[in-house]
């Protein structure tokens, strides 16, 4: 066979993934990262509780997970205060957004979202042959008045917001998000991507309505549950919606493991209440170590904290080079203004600590590689 004979779609598209993973980076390096805070992962591990089911379950793996997750539904649903036919469980968002989009765009349909946004979303966009409009951020936070008239003028079918938002980290209140969910145009549904939402202040999330034909939330248990490497998330939404995903997802992809875990992860409360308080502890010394280089943290709601490197995005990649040198694993926004920044995710107090001691040699790289060293005069001064 000479040529194979892929859909026009997959023809026209790069073979490439949104993210480049830290496995490849250190085969690159030839060696392992000492601190892994790029990825947004819950270093600080799941419930022991979910360990012990994983444990319990292992003998089980002969056997294929429920398709239907019943007992994660229905646990999820009265952890909620809905009903199961509101919940349906994937792997991870990702998976979801996937399905989601799927189930909406077919070529030269159009879908709303920000410049610099979550790329997974567009990736799936793209899949399908979707149209993307972007909108630009305002004062480093998505901006939901500038999304809604995008999704007005083009007839979009979705709206993709992330709230609190990668990769910033910046979150808009409740009242701002129900404000925007009422102006959603007829025909249009907002995907609420809440990943983060465990890690917000109170205040952040408004209050599920799951009769809005007009939204559909998502979340997850890879973030402040630390459960990343079984991928389980799940949306809530109206039950219409929710039903339509069984016509196209994989009924198989959430195996037993991770339905087990979860299930245990989400009646371990109090695990995860510490693990937030671990989280904001993380924030603040992340904050303190940005100050201390004479860098600004941007206010966040997430489990990492976004950090200005007070120029452009030349600069930062230098930094983020230089800190990957030193042997931390760190991203960055992919989107000017945004790039002027590096992200960095919450680390336990050694790996912070690395990362503290990675950072003033990083930004004197990158001084040097702009040509500039007057950072460092000033610096080696104090």
């Amino acid at each position: 066979m000479s040529k194979y004979r892929f859909t026009e779609i997959v023809d026209a598209l790069p073979a490439s993934v949104p993210f480049v993973g830290p496995e490849t980076q250190e085969r690159q390096r030839q060696q392992p990262f000492a601190a892994r805070l790029g990825a947004n992962e819950s270093v600080f591990g799941p419930s022991p509780a979910a360990q012990k089911a994983i444990c319990d379950a292992g003998g089980d793996v002969w056997m294929y997970g429920d398709p239907e997750t019943h007992d994660l539904r229905q646990a999820l649903a009265a952890h909620h205060g809905v009903d199961a036919a509101n919940i349906v469980v994937g792997e991870g968002i990702d998976g979801l957004l996937g399905y989601l989009v799927r189930l909406f765009v077919g070529p030269g349909d159009v879908v709303v979202t920000s410049d610099g946004a979550y790329p997974t979303f567009n990736y799936h966009v793209q899949g399908y042959g979707g149209v993307l409009h972007k909108v630009p951020y305002r004062d480093d936070h998505e901006d939901p008045a500038a999304l809604i008239d995008a999704a007005t003028g083009t007839r979009a079918k979705l709206i993709y917001l992330a709230n609190p938002d990668n990769p910033m980290g910046t979150w808009h209140g409740a009242a701002a998000i129900e404000r925007m969910i009422e102006s959603v145009p007829d025909g249009c549904v907002l995907v609420l991507d809440e990943a983060y939402i465990d890690c917000a202040p109170a205040g952040t999330a408004p209050a599920l309505d799951v009769a809005n034909p007009s939204v559909i939330r998502m979340r997850t248990f890879s973030k402040a549950y630390g459960l990343a490497g079984l991928r389980v998330g799940y949306a809530i939404g109206p039950a219409a919606l929710i039903t339509a995903f069984n016509k196209i997802r994989n009924h198989f992809g959430v195996g037993r493991l991770a339905q087990a875990a979860a299930m245990a992860a989400l009646r371990d409360q109090a695990h995860l209440s510490d693990v937030i308080a671990w989280i904001k502890a993380s924030r603040d010394q992340i904050t303190d170590i940005a100050r201390q280089n004479r860098l600004t943290a941007l206010p966040s709601a997430t489990n990492f904290v976004t950090i200005d490197c007070g120029r452009d995005g030349r600069f930062a990649r230098a930094v983020l080079s230089g800190l990957i040198e030193e042997g931390v694993f760190a991203r960055m926004p992919f989107v000017a203004p945004q790039d002027r920044c590096i992200r960095i995710s919450c680390g336990t107090f050694a790996d912070n600590a690395v990362f503290a001691n990675a950072l003033p040699s990083a930004l004197a790289n990158a001084h040097k590689k702009s040509g500039d060293t007057r950072e460092e005069e000033g610096a080696a001064a104090d």
